[in-house]
This record gives structure tokens, sequence and C-alpha cells, in this order.
């Protein structure tokens, strides 16, 4: 098939592109490369796409734009004739968003629009995009389903991914546009974002640096994998969005319509404490953390936990990875990617401020 990737310059748009290219898939990237984070290691990944392409002779071709652009979006799909869209581009961070949340209203609801638009008026057959567990704001009702109420986020990210998903419903409704939306929970693993708690937490231990650990660590998260999150929206995309038979006006399922809308939960339904998060890290490291014990910082939500079912009954398949197997698999990648051993762990680079989050 051919495939358009939004965000194929990011964390999960990388792995996603490059699972794509290894099976042998048509691969088209989208991403302004923004300097959000480091815009090195976003050219480190486009570099190993461009290898994997070349290794597997896959078709791949990277375009640098962005998505808020109306005009450069309707070019690339008037070029393009897609099999498969998966939007995976968004202003990513929950405190980012008490800072600059005008950046959220351009990449998330603008070119959210633009990606509606061009999916609407290039018949595509099926468009899965990422949303998020930070939708379920308040909810303390646990683990957290698809199938309940999603109605108070608790940050200005979260609402933008939440009108995400009443957005795609509108145009599954209006245009028949087959859509899937995935709410991913704590993604982590290689190549994953500097601005994550994993990544400084990792970075500044090998440092002998004090990390900052909010509401003491006694907050839990259901850490997933990326290797997880990746199989589980392949598999989504792959399986186009058709209404539910099921489905009951009078007794509205958020997670079904009667148009081609979806929603699924993708997390590891294991959740895990922070301060447990972190002895997972010490031991791969095989050192100790200095910590600096803080309260809850605002837009934070107590705990996450998800319910995966409905993703394993659909489409087969639920996430696995142990955190101590990811975790390990991070530090590995870490390691390899700065060259780093135990006598030149000073000279990487300190990140003093906090963590933007642990989503």
């Amino acid at each position: 098939m051919k495939i358009l990737v939004t965000g194929h310059a990011g964390f999960i748009g990388f792995h996603t592109a490059k699972r794509l290219l290894e099976r042998g898939d048509s691969v088209v990237g989208f991403d302004n490369v923004n300097d959000y984070y480091d815009p090195a290691i976003k050219e480190a990944r486009l570099k190993l796409l461009e290898q994997t392409a070349a290794e597997t002779q896959s078709d791949y071709l990277s375009i640098r734009a962005n998505l808020a652009d109306q005009q450069a979006v309707t070019d690339c799909f008037q070029e393009h004739r897609f099999d498969r869209v998966i939007h995976l581009a968004a202003q990513a961070g929950v405190r980012y968003s008490l800072e600059n949340p005008h950046s959220y209203v351009e990449s998330n609801l603008v070119g959210f629009t633009n990606v509606l638009e061009a999916c609407r008026y290039a018949d595509i057959p099926h468009l899965t995009y990422a949303s998020t567990s930070s939708v379920y704001g308040a909810n303390t009702q646990m683990p957290f389903s698809e199938h309940e109420g999603a109605n108070h986020p608790l940050q200005f990210y979260a609402a933008t991914k939440k009108a995400n998903e009443m957005m795609a419903h509108s145009y599954s409704h209006l245009f028949g546009l087959p859509t899937t939306g995935l709410r991913f929970f704590t993604v982590y693993g290689p190549w994953g974002r500097p601005d994550m708690a994993l990544f400084k937490f990792t970075q500044n231990i090998l440092a002998d640096e004090p990390i900052q650990v909010f509401n003491h660590g006694h907050h839990t998260r259901d850490f997933t994998y990326v290797d997880d999150i990746v199989e589980g929206v392949i598999r989504a995309s792959d399986d186009i969005a058709t209404p539910s038979g099921d489905w009951n006006s009078a007794s509205p399922d958020p997670a079904t319509s009667n148009a081609p809308f979806r929603l699924f939960n993708i997390g590891n339904n294991d959740p895990v404490s922070v301060n447990a998060y972190i002895e997972a890290i010490e031991k791969a490291l095989g050192k100790k953390a200095i910590k600096d014990l803080l309260p809850m910082q605002p837009g934070d939500v107590p705990d996450t936990y998800a319910d995966s079912g409905e993703l394993k009954r659909k489409v087969g398949y639920k996430p696995t990875t142990p955190i101590s197997q990811g975790i390990a698999n991070f530090v590995n990648w870490y390691r390899d990617y700065y060259a780093l051993n135990e006598d030149s762990v000073k000279a990487t680079a300190i990140v003093h401020e906090m963590p933007d989050s642990l989503e």
C-alpha cells in the first residue's frame, strides 16, 4: 500500500514509518521538523528511514512542510494517491500547553482540519490518527474504557486531542470517511522524545544529577512500549473502520457510531508507579538516582490504566512488553546513540529543567 504518515520525524511516527517500510509499503512522510525539542534527533530518525527504505527497496518520500499550511497539504494529496493515512503529527507535551496554547491550536486543530479536508476530497479509504490517554482527565473509574465518557480533560493539550476525536466523527458522519482514533498510554522506548521523563531521568542519573520526581513518585502510569504502540497502529490502520451495528442513539457509545468511526485504547493494561519505573531505570543503568521529590504538577493526573480489550477484540492485538524489557532496550539505545561509557558520562549534556511530563 501507499501510506501517508504525518509526523514521521517524531517518536511514534518514525517507528511507524520504519515498520511500514520494512514490510514493503510505500511511505510518504510529512513533517515540519520543528525545534520543539532538539531537531538533531529528528534528523537522525529521518536518516535511518532513508537507510531502511534503501535496504528494503521500498519507496519513500519525505516532505518538509507544516500541516497548518493548507496548500501544502492539498498539494501532497493531489500528487499522491494514498491507500491509508496515519496521522501522528501533533504538538506534543502536557506542560508546554500551559505556556504556548496557540501552538496546539495551529498543529492539533488547524493541522488536523487540513488533514480531514484532504482525506475527504481524496476519498481516502481509512484515516487513523493519534489521540491520548490524557483525554480521560478527571475520570477516576479504572481501567479507562473507550465506552465511558471522557469529557473533562485537565490540560489544553488533552482538550485539543478530544476535539480531534469529535472532528473525526463529524467527517465520518457527514462524508463517510472511515476514521479510527487511538488513545496512546504513556509511550516510551528507543528514539524517544528528549523532553520526556525517561530520557531526562536516564541522562541525569548517568551524570550524577538529581531527577525531579513529582507527587513523590506515587502516581501510576500504564507505560506502553513503542513497538507495541506501532503494532496496534498498523493493525488498526489495516482494518478499516465500519459503522457499528449495535449503536443505539438513545444510549450512545462514545467509542463507536452508526458512522464509520471508532476509538481504541492502546495501553499495556498494567499500571506501574513512577517509583517502580525509576527503579527499573536504575537497574538497567546499574546506578541509583538522586531524587528531588516534588508535589504534583498542574495538569497531571494521578493515575492511568488502559482497558485494551476492545483493541484485542477488533484487531487481535494487545501490548505485552514489560517495563523491565522496554527500559533496558531504551538504555541500550541511549548508550549507543550517545556512545556512552562510564568514563564519558560526564560529557553528556545535562538537562536541568523539569521533564515535560510522563506523557
